[in-house]
């Protein structure tokens, strides 16, 4: 595989990062080298594939009855949010407040693919499937016991030519139909049998020679698999696409900028908004509801003139002919990075005292909103849940200083939500950055563009928030505040705990009511995933993947890290 490294996205991610440049310097290079990243002509050929491990007995079959009725089932853990809501939120309370203290690994589960590891694993009856990161072009689907970490079957993929800015990331599968669905960085949908891990069929969804990569979850309803892709630092139009789960074949596509208003001139053409977190779905109103990323050139609107309709959004779309419903947009012309990209959540909330359906989505700004399911009519937006200084002063030549930096508030990493308190549970970050205006680069197929830098403030505030918001007030219940930025995800369960991890290594469990810290676990390098709960044989089990964080220099590692109580 031919490698570049790009001198402009490395100083970028350097410039992001809190540790000295010198250090990161050489993370970044040994990253970029291992992730592939190559040049946009005389790509090579990747999808060359290897299953090694035997045939799973038990039923592992997914069916739509299931995903629908997820919400209420408390066994497995079916999908990246574990329900269409993307709650998040398990109602296992075998592990509660009074003896989470008790709680300890039953399994460390070593990948061997040791990097940036995001993924959410899913369980099926017993079975856990996980992604893990690309190391040396390979990535891979692996099926494993979920109460031992044993690996039953591993599907290996390998890359060809990719152009990635954050990592060599994924975020998990999908199963369903009998069988599991996983992207590629080089843009392949594929599914694989989920009893022996054979693949079924692979579609290029889209073309890495001009920056798409794919690193989320797919999610499925009923015969579509409904997938976005990354790559808002180039030049590229944002898209959301649904395809035929038996035959990978496309049954719509809806593209993120708006050809129609908004845009100057035909900037829409190359105007971002990508689709990189699992959209949500709604089943009784047919909704498919997602967040969309950042205008491009990300940090400089000179050339994109206009709201940039429908970038920083939250959009719904009819799930079953992928048109246009209604759609939020958090912040209009945006050249600070606040893109919307966690995931959207389906919640009802008090709107005038009568209870309503809506989203909710965690921005950059540090805002939690929540808009109106209906209508995308914003209902609320929550008390700021980090610092919030100058905030939205345009970039100059000398620079300008602000909070939220570039990461956010909330970057990707999921919340959770908690019917029990009415709370929903955010991860931040309090990072001070200077955003400097730079003149535009014109818009060349396949070429980053960025359009003006931002870096961390030397001494300036860095830290990482777990904050409750009460969804039906907006007002901070609680918040807790960690030694470093805050990414990776959050699980809430009815055994009143809150689980979250820390780049440090700690896997923490709090009081949901309270944020009081309970218990708390060390797994030696960045828990920078999000965790989940699920139940086998009566016995309940929470899990996590620790590998650490390519974006924030957090400690790599390769383990998903299973716990539970002792046996009586």
């Amino acid at each position: 595989m031919t490698t570049k490294t790009d001198d402009s996205r490395l100083a970028r991610r350097l410039r992001l990062a809190a540790l000295p440049a010198a250090a990161l310097l050489g993370l970044a290079l040994a990253q970029t080298a291992q992730a592939g990243a190559v040049q946009a002509e005389g790509s090579e050929t990747g999808g060359k594939t290897a299953v090694v491990g035997k045939t799973i007995t038990g039923d592992v079959s997914v069916t739509t009855k299931m995903l629908e009725a997820a919400p209420k089932a408390d066994a497995n853990w079916l999908v990246s949010g574990r329900d269409y809501d993307n709650s998040r939120f398990s109602p296992l309370k075998q592990i509660n407040a009074a003896n989470v203290k008790d709680l300890a690994p039953v399994a460390i589960a070593q990948t061997g693919y040791s990097a940036s590891f995001e993924t959410t694993p899913i369980v099926v009856n017993g079975i856990m499937y996980l992604t893990t990161p690309m190391v040396n072009s390979k990535q891979a689907l692996i099926a494993m016991n979920a109460t031992t970490g044993q690996t039953l079957w591993t599907y290996t993929y390998t890359d060809g030519q990719i152009q990635i800015c954050c990592g060599p990331v994924n975020r998990g599968a999908a199963a369903s139909n009998g069988m599991v669905y996983m992207l590629t960085l080089d843009d392949h949908l594929i599914a694989v049998n989920a009893r022996t891990g054979k693949q079924e069929w692979m579609t290029q969804v889209a073309d890495p020679r001009y920056g798409y990569s794919e690193t989320m979850a797919p999610t499925v309803y009923k015969n579509m698999v409904i997938i976005g892709s990354a790559g808002g630092e180039w030049p590229i139009r944002g898209f959301i696409a649904a395809y035929d789960a038996q035959t990978g074949k496309q049954i719509w596509r809806f593209h993120t900028t708006d050809s129609k208003a908004g845009w100057e001139g035909d900037s829409w053409k190359t105007g971002g908004g990508t689709v990189w977190t699992t959209p949500t779905v709604d089943p009784k109103r047919g909704l498919v509801i997602f967040s969309t990323g950042n205008p491009n050139p990300d940090l400089n609107g000179a050339a994109r003139k206009g709201d940039n309709r429908y970038t920083d959004s939250i959009v719904a779309l009819n799930i079953h002919t992928g048109k246009l419903v209604w759609y939020y947009q958090e912040v209009k012309h945006d050249v600070w990075d606040y893109d919307a990209v966690s995931n959207a959540m389906l919640i009802d909330v008090k709107d005038h005292g009568k209870m309503v359906p809506a989203v909710g989505e965690a921005g950059k700004t540090a805002w939690y909103y929540i808009v109106n399911r209906e209508t995308g009519k914003l209902i609320r937006k929550s008390q700021p849940f980090d610092k919030q200084e100058n905030m939205f002063a345009q970039p100059t030549p000398k620079g300008v200083q602000m909070l939220p930096g570039a990461n956010g508030g909330d970057d990707w990493s999921p919340p959770a939500f908690s019917p029990i308190t009415r709370d929903v549970y955010v991860m931040g970050m309090n990072q001070l950055m200077t955003f400097t205006n730079e003149k535009s680069s014109p818009a060349i197929p396949g070429q980053i563009r960025l359009g003006s830098t931002f870096k961390n403030v030397d001494h300036g505030i860095q830290d990482g928030t777990l904050t409750a918001i009460d969804v039906d007030t907006g007002k901070i219940a609680w918040n807790d505040t960690v030694p470093q930025p805050m990414m990776g995800g959050v699980l809430a369960t009815a055994g009143n705990l809150v689980f979250t991890g820390e780049g440090n290594g700690w896997f923490d469990a709090m009081d949901a009511k309270t944020g009081k810290r309970l218990w708390r676990f060390n797994l030696g390098a960045g828990v920078n995933a999000p965790p989940i709960a699920y139940s086998v044989k009566g016995r309940e089990y929470v899990a996590v993947a620790a590998g650490g964080n390519f974006q924030l220099s957090y400690p790599y590692g390769d383990a998903v890290a299973i716990f539970a109580l002792p046996k009586k």
